[in-house]
């Protein structure tokens, strides 16, 4: 499958990217970063535009948050209960603890720094009845990372796409990275300020 999309990327490029995105955020596993630096090669390759590659990518995004997010508000515990099976349930139960602890901060680092627990923390945040503002806001500014560095990436490597999702991890690396540093130097402020 994942070398049919690679192949229809040219064809029906952006479309194809939205729907791609929206599936991978609803839960479905599908390749979309791998496509999002295919899609970001072909436009360094001008066979499409960039700019359309990543406002499709972020709407495919965004809509499957959405999505997940107001199906499990609706449906609450038992209808994200129904859809825990098998590998499912692991995930589940890890997006399940860290939109506890960590709340909107979560949804944002769920969207690019540990993707595949996304479609998870948006079924969580809306079976818990996360406040909608906070969850749409983290994970707009989440898929804003996500779709910048794989885009981003594929548009800068152009053909050579194992050295774009080289370059793609490195940056993820190094922005997790500096989102901790943030962390434990608000941490370490809140402490001083607490102690004062």
């Amino acid at each position: 499958m994942t070398e049919w999309l690679l192949s229809a990327v040219p064809t029906y490029g952006p479309l194809l990217v939205a729907f791609v995105t929206f599936l991978s955020c609803i839960g479905v596993p599908v390749p979309a970063s791998m496509l999002m630096l295919a899609a970001g090669g072909f436009a360094a390759s001008d066979d499409l535009e960039v700019w359309q590659v990543a406002v499709a990518a972020l709407t495919g995004a965004a809509l499957g948050d959405q999505t997940a997010y107001w199906a499990a508000r609706k449906g609450g515990a038992p209808f994200v209960d129904r859809i825990a099976t098998g590998a499912r349930a692991q995930l589940l139960d890890r997006a399940r603890v860290q939109v506890a602890r960590r709340g909107t901060l979560a949804v944002f680092l769920t969207r690019w720094l540990v993707s595949p627990l996304a479609p998870y923390a948006n079924l969580i945040a809306g079976a818990s009845r996360m406040n909608w503002f906070p969850f749409a806001t983290a994970a707009f500014a989440g898929e804003l990372v996500w779709v910048g560095v794989y885009v981003g990436a594929g548009y800068s490597f152009g053909d050579n796409l194992e050295a774009a999702t080289e370059f793609a991890g490195s940056i993820l690396g190094f922005l997790a990275a500096g989102a901790i540093a943030a962390g434990l130097g608000w941490w370490l402020w809140h402490l001083a300020k607490r102690s004062e």
